[in-house]
């Protein structure tokens, strides 16, 4: 099978990688003539952590990014406190990764592209899609480089103005608010600690301001704060916002920014035959609560099992379709808040996490079922070695989990294992227990609200079947 996935942000890698490690012959293209470089989205939330954990880049991620950092906040010049926009949790059984993480869109770039490398695939940069045409059969697409490419599928991660988008004819409603402008940009500010952010405003209207945030492994800050009517994105516009809130901060460094504006839309439909849509091809986000990168990475990560093994595909629309609707509805309302210099606008719940997102076809409640995030948990293996759930799903196959019971007779798509209690044998005729983990702690049968005899088959992005 072929695919071509037309981006090469975070959701074209993500889908680029899920589909290499699978054996698809994949292509990734680019119409940039280099790489990304600048923070852009830098929040990383628990959900994308755990895909990024099953996709080989968690460590990597870890190492180069950081908590979100405390907000130092500045009145009138003067300290005025700390606060956080996320209160720190502590890793539970079933939430390995339960805090948003800290690393600039570019870099994390790097990270997905080095993994993608090793699959022996590179984003072809200078490469834009100006044409494609499908068929039953598969899609002809035309490159700028005069090159026609024939795929059994076609992918478009080429962002909100997205080509592909267009070429297939789907509609993208939604608003645009021009009369709210916001910079945000890369800054240095040597005379600012780097292991904070900082909050610099007015004591009598603190809730508009100018925000710093810490980029890690730049010595940069990433500033936002509105903009005035013909201000642009420079240096100098954001050291004249700076100057009127701060005594002395100087402002040495530029690097990416942007004039940002409310944008909110959302596309009628995400597939149309072979041709798919994702990312901001397929929802253009507010920044409030760091919601865009997290939805088009996850969207990649339900699209790269299906189209890999060519089923359920028409699910994907079903099921992200209404994840962004509802991400949508929580980042507008952050935005809102915000607007309305609300005290809450840069608080962050659990909401915007993503560990909450279910593709359930009903209300029921009373344990997992199908279409939830199948839950972590620490077990040990045959060997007595510490390990988890997540280990076992890690990888592009399905996994079944048979609590004490006999196990099914696991088909070529599975990786089976029976969950036993301490002292617990298995019952299923097997001679080696090589396929048997033991719930050491009862964390599993907890998780999954199991009893002796429960099977769950869980998908390969890590929801339920």
């Amino acid at each position: 099978m072929k695919a071509l996935v037309v981006g090469g942000g975070p959701t074209g890698l993500t889908l680029a990688i899920d589909l290499a490690r699978r054996g698809v012959r994949v292509r990734i293209v680019d119409k940039a003539a280099g790489f990304f470089e600048g923070s852009r989205g830098d929040g990383i939330q628990p959900r994308t952590l755990e895909v990024f954990d099953d996709l080989g880049v968690l460590d990597a991620v870890l190492d180069a990014g950081a908590p979100s950092a405390a907000i130092r906040v500045h009145l009138d010049g003067r300290p005025a406190g700390e606060r956080r926009m996320v209160e720190p949790r502590e890793p539970t059984p079933d939430v390995p990764h339960p805090n948003p993480w800290v690393l600039g869109q570019s870099q994390l770039e790097g990270i997905l592209r080095a993994r993608l490398s090793e699959f022996g695939v590179r984003v072809e940069l200078g490469a834009e899609l100006v044409g494609l045409a499908q068929d039953s059969d598969g899609v002809t697409a035309r490159l700028s480089t005069d090159e026609v490419h024939r795929v059994d599928y076609l992918v478009g991660a080429d962002g909100g103005a997205s080509f592909v988008r267009k070429a297939i004819g789907v509609a993208f409603p939604g608003t645009t608010d021009e009369s709210f402008r916001v910079v945000v940009g890369d800054v240095a500010a040597p005379g600012l600690d780097p292991e904070v952010g900082h909050w610099f405003a007015a004591a009598d209207d603190p809730m508009s301001g100018i925000i710093m945030t810490p980029l890690p492994g730049t010595g940069m800050f990433q500033l936002a704060t509105p903009l005035g009517e013909g201000d642009d994105a420079s240096l100098e516009t954001m050291q004249a916002a700076l100057d009127r809130f701060s005594s002395g901060v100087r402002l040495t460094g530029h690097g990416w920014s942007t004039v940002w504006r409310p944008n909110v839309r959302l596309a009628e439909r995400y597939r149309v035959g072979r041709v798919f849509l994702a990312g901001d091809a397929a929802h253009v986000h507010p920044p409030t609560g760091g919601q865009g990168m997290n939805t088009g990475v996850q969207d990649a990560y339900n699209l790269g099992w299906k189209l890999a093994g060519q089923t359920a595909l028409d699910s994907y629309e079903t099921e992200r379709r209404a994840v962004a609707a509802h991400v949508l509805g929580v980042s507008t309302d952050l935005l809102q808040r915000y607007a309305e210099g609300r005290e809450d606008a840069h608080r962050r719940g659990e909401e915007s996490f993503g560990l909450n997102i279910t593709y359930r076809a009903t209300d029921a409640v009373g344990g997992v079922i199908t279409g939830d995030r199948a839950p972590d948990a620490p077990v040990l293996s045959p060997a007595g070695k510490r390990i988890r759930l997540f280990d076992l799903f890690r990888g592009p196959h399905f996994t079944r989990l048979n609590f004490g019971g006999h196990a099914s007779v696991p088909d070529d798509r599975e990786h089976t294992h029976t969950v036993l209690r301490p002292g617990e044998q298995p019952r299923d005729g097997r001679d080696g227990d090589e396929h048997c983990v033991v719930d050491a702690e009862g964390h599993a049968y907890s998780a999954y609200a199991a009893s002796p005899g429960d099977s769950f088959l869980v998908r390969p992005d890590g929801y339920l079947a």
